[in-house]
């Protein structure tokens, strides 16, 4: 017999309940948070501080069991070279404040992404939760970014989603999170 056979325990109302709730919570703040734009960033800082908390809180651990320096290097690689390929950025505003921002951001979704909604959707098999935790991942930018990254986002989620298949962990995916936000804001 092949594939992964485990049945995942049957949890109580009160788990699915707060689950639920977190899910909830940062499809609101996904939603909300053009709104918010950068120019507010005490307000981004809490609601991204909020998300990881909620995220670790709700089961997302970072205990990589696979081997992490080749996705982390194929992590960089492809953020590195996608930034190459793409030519001269349009000008951020960079700083101090933005970086922490994006540092704080690239975290906080990783521990959400690949960590919580990973997590509860691997009971359902590696390819499920790759897929619908990058799937999520890319059509939550919309609202910030546009339709026209949705490729580049749902290409982002499946190299994140994969590190997190390849190590048992978000810290690969949150250390080349990083890594591709801070490019933007870093000339």
């Amino acid at each position: 017999m092949t594939g992964d056979t485990r049945v995942a325990p049957l949890r109580s109302g009160s788990a699915v309940a707060a689950d639920a709730a977190v899910i909830a919570a940062v499809a609101v703040f996904f939603l909300l948070r053009p709104a918010l734009g950068q120019a507010r960033s005490i307000p981004l800082a809490v609601c991204f501080a909020g998300m990881a908390v909620a995220s670790v809180a709700r089961g997302a651990r970072s205990r990589p069991t696979g081997v992490v320096a080749l996705p982390l290097l194929v992590g960089a690689v492809a953020v590195v070279g996608a930034r190459i390929l793409a030519g001269p950025a349009v000008p951020v505003r960079a700083g101090v404040v933005a970086a922490t921002l994006n540092v704080g951001a690239a975290v906080a979704e990783e521990a959400f992404f690949r960590g919580f909604l990973y997590g509860k959707l691997e009971r359902w098999g590696t390819a499920i939760a790759v897929a619908t935790s990058a799937l999520a991942f890319a059509l939550v930018h919309v609202p910030v970014y546009g339709t026209f990254a949705l490729p580049v986002d749902v290409g982002a989620g499946l190299l994140l989603s994969w590190q997190r298949a390849a190590t048992g962990g978000w810290s690969v995916p949150a250390a080349t999170h990083t890594l591709a936000n801070l490019l933007v804001v870093i000339p």
